[in-house]
C-alpha cells in the first residue's frame, strides 16, 4: 500500500499516531485531539452547526434538538461545540434531553424525535446530522400532521444535494464531497511523493 485516508476519526484516535510511528504516508478526512501535526481535509463542523442553530433561532426557534452521531466521534464533538457556542450566545440554556447520539438512520431518527414530539413541550427546531437523519425526522412529522417549516423548522447538512430536491421547506448547508475527495487524493499524492514535507491541513 503506498498510502491510506482514514476517516470518521474520534477522540485520541491511534490510527494518527500509529501511522506517523509507521512512516506511512496518510491523509485524514476529519480532524482529532492529539497534540501532533498530521495531515488532514476537514469540513469545518463546528460552524455549520453554529449557523445552522442561528438560522432556527431567527425562525423563533429556542427548544432546539441536534442530531449527533456516536459521543465518540471528532465532527459531533464540534458540532456540539458550535450548537453550544449559539445557544450560549443567544442566552438560551442547553436541554440535554434534546441532543441526541447515534447512527441516526432513517429508522431511529424518526423513532428519537417521534419521542421528542411526544413531549409536552416538544422542540420547535431541528439540526440534523445528515440526509438520512433528515428523512427519518420528516416521516416522524408527518405522522404526528407536522408540517416542516411551519410546525417545526429543520436544518439539516447535505452532502448528496437530496434535501433540495425534497417538497418539504427545509434549510440546507451543502457541502461539496466530491471537492473534498479531491482535495483528500491530491494531499495524499503529495505526502506519497515527499513524506517529509510540509503537513498539509486543509479546512473545507
Amino acid at each position: 500500500t503506498d498510502g491510506l485516508i482514514i476517516t470518521r476519526l474520534v477522540s485520541g484516535d491511534p490510527r494518527v499516531k500509529l501511522l506517523l510511528d509507521q512512516r506511512m504516508p496518510f491523509v485524514a478526512f476529519g480532524r482529532t485531539d492529539l497534540d501532533t501535526a498530521y495531515p488532514y481535509v476537514d469540513v469545518d463542523n463546528e460552524q455549520i452547526a453554529y449557523e445552522a442553530t442561528r438560522r432556527l433561532m431567527d425562525k423563533g426557534c429556542r427548544r432546539i434538538a441536534l442530531q449527533l452521531l456516536v459521543a465518540q466521534d471528532q465532527a459531533s464533538a464540534m458540532r456540539l461545540s458550535g450548537y453550544a457556542r449559539a445557544m450560549a450566545e443567544a442566552g438560551i440554556p442547553i436541554d440535554q434531553s434534546l441532543i441526541g447520539h447515534g447512527m441516526f438512520t432513517m429508522e431511529s431518527s424518526a423513532a428519537w424525535f417521534d419521542r421528542l414530539l411526544a413531549r409536552s413541550d416538544p422542540p420547535t427546531g431541528l439540526a440534523c446530522a445528515n440526509e438520512l437523519g433528515l428523512l427519518g425526522a420528516l416521516h416522524a412529522l408527518g405522522k404526528r400532521g407536522l408540517v416542516p417549516g411551519s410546525d417545526v423548522h429543520i436544518v439539516t447538512r447535505d452532502s448528496t444535494r437530496l434535501a433540495r430536491f425534497l417538497p418539504a421547506k427545509i434549510g440546507v448547508h451543502s457541502v461539496d464531497m466530491a471537492a473534498v475527495g479531491r482535495q483528500l487524493v491530491e494531499v495524499l499524492e503529495n505526502r506519497i511523493i515527499n513524506p517529509l514535507g510540509p503537513v498539509e491541513t486543509i479546512p473545507v
